[in-house]
């Protein structure tokens, strides 16, 4: 069964990351580790809220400034929804990090793997978790 509260946290950390033009790896640094444990700690009431307010809330708590990483306008395809990032984000974590998650959310934003899920002219982020986490454990992709 999936963690809610991971899983609205990893959507967060993509909408803020588009919304800003962001890595996400960049946004989990500036948001800082007090500030993802208290996104992570108060889900289920932050939820209630619309995601676009929440974002925006965090964001100027955080002071984040725009960027200039576009990788919504550089896509050739579809681009997958925030929550579908989020839930892959999720998953990995979980698979990786079973006992620490907020650890492991550290750990997989800050890697590689981060980069690569984001790179929506890619497949990796439609690949099955267990492959997903092959990779991440192997730092780099599996053919």
């Amino acid at each position: 069964m999936m963690n809610n509260a991971l899983f609205y946290t990893c959507s967060l950390i993509e909408f803020i990351g588009r919304e800003k033009k962001l890595r996400r790896r960049d946004v989990v640094s500036q948001l800082g580790k007090d500030t993802i444990q208290r996104i992570y700690k108060y889900s289920d009431v932050l939820h209630s809220d619309s995601i676009e307010n929440v974002a925006d809330q965090y964001a100027q708590i955080a002071g984040l400034k725009y960027g200039n990483y576009d990788n919504i306008k550089d896509c050739r395809y579809t681009v997958p929804g925030y929550w579908d990032i989020g839930k892959v984000f999720t998953r990995l974590i979980e698979d990786v990090s079973p006992e620490d998650q907020l650890n492991g959310l550290d750990k997989v934003y800050d890697s590689w793997i981060s980069d690569a899920i984001s790179n929506y002219n890619s497949d990796l982020f439609y690949q099955s978790r267990e492959y997903l986490k092959e990779c991440y454990l192997a730092g780099r992709i599996l053919y």
